[in-house]
């Protein structure tokens, strides 16, 4: 015993010193989903600031693939010493230990939440060759296509993929899910006809709008958004209390030391009221998070909560 007292307070020791000198080398940040993605997107705009702040460059690395399990399960078996963070979305964090009969990670237990990034409402997008202008018009149109219907999302498990799930299931609709590796793709799919609708985040769409190649019906806020004031809601457009929002935030492993992580979240809620982040999250259609990680681990219980529930009664499984 009197042996490992020592051993334990040098351990607790370095510990401590290795918090007080973060970061002393560059810090590797996975994202569960392809370049030039809402989420890529956010993760480069806070690392431009991020990098001046910690006097190291934040290294991108954007790994797709499972619905962002992928990426996260890295961060989740990542040593815990602050120098492996990830950017986790509804998917990886709050929907799949409800749907997926095993995870390669618990993500209550391997990952620690750090700070909401940001949220948003997601859209629901047609092509623009669809006949609808209107949600009851497109599921009018749709109960007139047994058999002949798919949808595209950004990944199995994704906000992307239960709003329509959720949304089918109220309209009393069936339609195939084609789940693809982040918006990109799925977007490219939704406008070149291969499927027939997408639930996603306004931002990944907007090249492909305003090419005129796909149409917005409807957003998934309760309020209309401020971007886009003429897009009507799900809400009033026959579907009362219906909302169901994309956020993310960072997170990291596990047993990371509480001053990196404090340290961590100082910094990005820092970032994060900088003004000229604020305007370029706000213009990517982005509501700007922040906040302590009681308050991210939290709003992630209560949207477990809410999903789970609702993913047990559609009977949404994926093996």
């Amino acid at each position: 015993m009197k042996r490992l007292i020592p051993l334990l307070l040098a351990t607790s020791l370095c510990g401590a010193a290795s918090a007080q000198t973060w970061p002393d080398k560059p810090v590797r940040m996975l994202v569960p989903a392809p370049a030039a993605s809402s989420l890529d997107v956010i993760v480069r705009t806070l690392g431009d600031k991020l990098k001046d702040r910690w006097g190291q460059p934040l290294v991108v690395e954007n790994k797709p693939g499972a619905g962002g399990m992928l990426g996260m399960d890295v961060v989740a078996k990542a040593a815990p010493d602050g120098y492996t963070l990830g950017i986790g979305f509804n998917g990886p964090i709050a929907f799949g230990p409800f749907m997926y009969k095993k995870m390669p990670y618990d993500p209550a237990k391997q990952l620690l939440p750090v700070v909401l990034t940001t949220s948003q409402p997601n859209v629901l997008a047609v092509p623009v060759a669809n006949p609808a202008t209107t949600v009851p018009e497109f599921v009018a149109w749709a109960k007139k296509q047994p058999g002949k219907l798919s949808y595209g999302s950004v990944g199995n498990g994704s906000s992307s993929h239960l709003t329509m799930e959720l949304f089918l299931s109220l309209a009393g609709v069936d339609a195939v899910h084609v789940p693809y590796n982040g918006s990109p793709p799925a977007a490219t799919s939704l406008a070149a006809g291969e499927t027939q609708a997408l639930f996603t985040v306004e931002p990944a769409l907007l090249p492909l709008i305003q090419g005129k190649r796909i149409k917005l019906l409807a957003a998934t806020s309760t309020q209309r958004m401020p971007g886009n004031k003429e897009l009507p809601t799900l809400a009033e457009s026959g579907y009362p209390g219906f909302e169901a929002l994309a956020w993310n935030g960072l997170f990291a492993p596990a047993g990371t030391p509480p001053e990196v992580v404090a340290r961590i979240n100082a910094d990005v809620n820092a970032v994060l009221a900088d003004p000229g982040v604020r305007e370029a999250l706000s213009k990517q259609g982005l509501i700007v998070g922040g906040g302590t990680p009681a308050e991210f681990k939290a709003f992630i219980d209560s949207e477990a909560r809410k999903w789970g529930e609702i993913i047990k009664k559609v009977g949404i499984t994926i093996d």
